[in-house]
């Protein structure tokens, strides 16, 4: 697959949002979390998902210039109003309020309502852990989880996302979405011309599929844990656990209303929820890093089945591809993805992607 240089791709992201409106440090910090996907190797949330921003902004379901205002807040908690404004843009305000809230209370809470999508949960879990905190991200998406039992679909990816700083200077950081792999997976499979593992998502008739081009036209995904038999009601469960942290407590959409998440969508915002919570481990049991560095240090430790694959805690896969990533100064992309970047780029009038 072609390579590209990340100061060559964070350019062309920064180009291509402004020009749809997007002001500099706005499109900088939309670049900046769509680069940390690419960078730690979750590529269906990095320059896959750059052109469904492009037309959000350019349909109007995205105010790129907008800024979020607090409707209501309280010593620990805020209801937040994104105002359509880029993902970015609503993260860091929104999380930014819980890290300055926790430090002075020690936990806190913020809800925003009127979302677009923003990026990798994680992404605002760690802005939290960068700041001594434990973080805690979600958010609900449009309805493409097919809940248990059910041959239609209800319920979003609704990510949820952990992070919390350990002893020397080590973390633990967990993001996930409630169904077994997020849409853009099932992209990536297009972009690569590969199919599915089993059990990723069903096709138009509720059956499972390996057809990528199947499954992402029927938008059916199984949640985590696949088939009843195999717990994944526990998947439904947990989407319905976000959906009442997101919509539930900040009055955005619930998943079944919020309108699917395509390129061809009409300029209708998608009215997302998401949460922000930030938590002071010092308020709490003296020796928290150490007893988490401990944990991190005892789960590494374990024996392995297979010598050449040892056990991993939960974000070092990433911090591992961004350490490589980083010290290459490159990142892969399938060609066909390139390709439709470089369509995109004529559509709006900004200098393609240079490859290596």
């Amino acid at each position: 697959m072609p390579e590209v240089r990340l100061e060559e791709v964070r350019r062309f992201m920064v180009d291509s949002l402004k020009a749809v409106g997007a002001p500099d440090k706005e499109a900088r910090a939309q670049a900046d979390l769509l680069m940390h996907a690419d960078t730690v190797g979750h590529y269906s949330h990095g320059l896959n998902r750059l052109e469904f921003y492009i037309n959000d902004c350019q349909q109007g379901a995205c105010k790129p210039a907008a800024k979020p205002v607090v409707l209501k807040e309280s010593a620990g908690t805020a209801w937040v109003d994104g105002c359509f404004a880029l993902g970015a843009t609503v993260g860091n305000f929104c999380m930014e309020l819980a890290i300055r809230k926790a430090k002075e209370t020690g936990i806190a809470w913020v809800a925003a309502k009127g979302c677009n999508h923003y990026g990798m949960a994680g992404y605002w879990a760690l802005k939290a852990e960068r700041e001594g905190l434990i973080g805690i991200s979600g958010t609900n998406s449009s309805p493409i989880m097919v809940p248990t039992r059910s041959k239609e679909r209800a319920l979003g990816t609704n990510p949820i996302a952990m992070a919390a700083p350990a002893g020397n200077g080590d973390k633990i950081v967990v993001d996930m979405a409630s169904t077994t792999v997020a849409m853009g997976k099932i992209e990536m499979q297009i972009h690569k011309e590969e199919p599915l593992p089993n059990g990723w998502a069903l096709g138009p008739d509720g059956r499972p599929t390996t057809d990528a081009k199947v499954a992402f036209g029927a938008g059916k995904l199984t949640p985590l844990g696949g088939e009843e038999k195999s717990s994944g009601y526990k998947g439904y469960c947990l989407a319905t656990m976000m959906e009442t942290f997101c919509s539930g407590l900040s009055g955005a959409n619930p998943s079944h209303k919020v309108n699917l998440w395509d390129l061809a969508r009409s300029n209708e915002s998608m009215n997302l929820g998401q949460c922000f919570a930030a938590i002071d481990p010092d308020c709490f049991a003296p020796g928290f890093g150490e007893r988490m560095a401990e944990c991190l240090k005892t789960w590494r430790n374990l024996e392995p089945v297979d010598p050449s694959l040892p056990v991993l805690a939960p974000g070092d896969k990433e911090h591992q591809t961004s350490v490589s990533t980083l010290a290459k100064g490159t990142v892969t992309y399938p060609q066909k993805q390139l390709e439709a970047m470089e369509k995109m780029a004529k559509r709006i009038g900004v200098k393609p992607i240079q490859t290596v």
